[in-house]
């Protein structure tokens, strides 16, 4: 994925993957929307734009054929949408001293945090990305600051109901939470994604049901339950906009006074594109041992561990995504 060149310091390639690839099997649950997107896997050494593309669908021929007279024929529309890599990466420093004497594995252990650290920041930023949609209902009044009620069965409707009008199609396979980049299928559905906040309130939704009565479909962690043709996934990464509602009565508040406000994101297949964080090359671990500086460290006192990568979002279809902007109750 990552066009830049791959640099792991004082670990070969074959260690930096080893090490790579039990951490993110391990953080990669919180990699809630990487599931659901439409994926590209940039080859090493093409390009730093990922290019999606979508055929759109021909009108309809209502007009009766003519005996003997060729009709003009029809030409698709084709629509591309391209994102250009970023990189982002960060790294943990330490000292020679320490790792001789700490009683933890202090590069397992750092490693695991840079894993992590590096799921999260990619979660976040495509967060930011899909919850700057255009298509908005919100839970009462006209604009954002009117909102302090929750979320309800009617507003749900009010979403997939917008998501089927525009032909939006239900999820059917999403990419599975292991590190071989692979897909498996799922029973049709849209699929919800909202701060943990707002769990209690979708799971006092009428006709809720919970994931344990599922039964033997699959269940997805951090998996809230399902409402009529929706599955909710939450996440403590889904943020809010703090104190943005109206006055906040039984609602959550940051600050005490106005309604927080909470996007619930209602998917449907092909809503976005992700370059994705798993995959080849995707993210290199970098280590830096004591000593490995020269005469930046003449006394073999400091060393480094951190991780870059390169990856991008990008909306695909403006009506294929709907954020329903609701409070929680506190």
């Amino acid at each position: 994925m990552a066009t830049s060149p791959q640099e792991y310091g004082d670990i070969s390639p074959r260690t930096a993957a080893y090490a790579i690839a039990p951490l993110l099997t391990r953080h990669n649950e919180e990699m809630i929307l990487e599931k659901f997107g439409q994926t590209f896997v940039l080859p090493t050494k093409s390009s730093r734009t990922a290019k999606f593309r979508r055929y759109e669908a021909l009108a309809l021929a209502l007009t009766a054929l003519v005996e003997a007279v060729t009709p003009s024929g029809s030409k698709p529309t084709i629509t591309d949408y391209s994102v250009t890599l970023q990189e982002h990466g960060d790294f943990i420093p330490y000292s020679g001293f320490m790792l001789d004497t700490h009683e933890d594995p202090i590069l397992k252990e750092y490693g695991s945090l840079c894993v992590q650290q590096a799921a999260e920041t990619t979660e976040t930023l495509r967060w930011n990305v899909l919850k700057a949609g255009t298509t908005v209902f919100r839970a009462n009044g006209t604009v954002r600051t009117d909102i302090n009620t929750p979320i309800t069965l009617a507003l749900q409707r009010k979403c997939t109901q917008a998501l089927k009008l525009q032909r939006g199609k239900m999820l059917t396979e999403i990419v599975s939470s292991d590190a071989r980049f692979r897909t498996e299928p799922i029973e049709a559905a849209f699929v919800a994604v909202t701060h943990t906040r707002v769990e209690n309130d979708v799971r006092g939704m009428d006709g809720f049901i919970p994931v344990k009565q599922y039964g033997t479909a699959s269940k997805w962690a951090n998996e809230i339950g399902s409402v009529e043709d929706t599955r909710y996934v939450r996440s403590n990464l889904f943020t809010a906009f703090a104190d943005a509602g109206g006055a906040k009565g039984a609602m959550y508040s940051t600050t005490g006074t106005s309604a927080d406000v909470f996007p619930v994101l209602y998917l449907s297949k092909d809503a976005y594109g992700i370059v994705p964080l798993k995959g080849s090359n995707a993210m290199s671990l970098i280590a830096h041992n004591p000593g490995s500086s020269g005469t930046g460290d003449p006394l073999n006192q400091r060393g480094t561990l951190g991780w870059k990568m390169a990856q991008n979002s990008v909306i695909l279809n403006q009506l294929w995504i709907v954020r329903l902007e609701v409070a929680a109750t506190a």
